[in-house]
Order: structure tokens, then sequence, then C-alpha cells
């Protein structure tokens, strides 16, 4: 089965941001990073259960190459995106959007 995924507007607008700051350094590194995020965000609507559900009750997948990981949680039938953030900088800044 697999799951509907939906982006919170301010998921979506971290990753246009993402997108746009790596495709200004390089269109090549703009491109991979949206290829990378696509992938994840397949393989979380097929099977959102293989990542474990963190204290916070939202689940994380690292993109492959990046610094960057996805945060989602499950809603019923449906993923929700709630943040596409950095590894690094500002943790947890986007908390409050569970």
């Amino acid at each position: 089965m697999s799951f509907l995924l939906e982006f919170l507007p301010e998921a979506l607008a971290d990753a246009e941001c993402i997108v746009g700051d790596y495709w200004a350094k390089d269109e090549k590194l703009g491109t991979r990073f949206r290829l990378v995020l696509e992938s994840a965000c397949g393989k979380i609507a097929e099977n959102p259960l293989l990542w474990r559900e963190r204290k916070e009750r939202f689940r994380r997948v690292n993109l492959p190459g990046f610094p960057y990981y996805l945060a989602f949680i499950l809603s019923e039938d449906k993923v929700v995106i709630v943040a596409v953030a950095h590894a690094k900088r500002h943790p947890g800044y986007w908390k409050d959007r569970l």
C-alpha cells in the first residue's frame, strides 16, 4: 500500500530554497539534490514505517550525499513532510511545526 505524500507549505519552502541555493552554485548540483529528494519521497510513500519514530513523534530520512534530511509524520493514510532540514545548522528550528 502506498501512502499519499503531502508537504507542509513551510517544508515545501525549505525544499525550494535549498534547491535554489544549490542551483545557484551549480545547475547539476541543484538537479542532483532534487532527484535525491524525489527518490527519498518515493521511498517514504512506499513504506514510511521503515524509519523509526523519534521521541518527538516524527521520523527522519537522511538525503544521501547531502547534509539534509526529511522530517515527516504519519497521519492516518498519508505522510506529511514537515521539514527539509540541514543536519547541523539550527537544529530543531522546525519542531514547532509538529
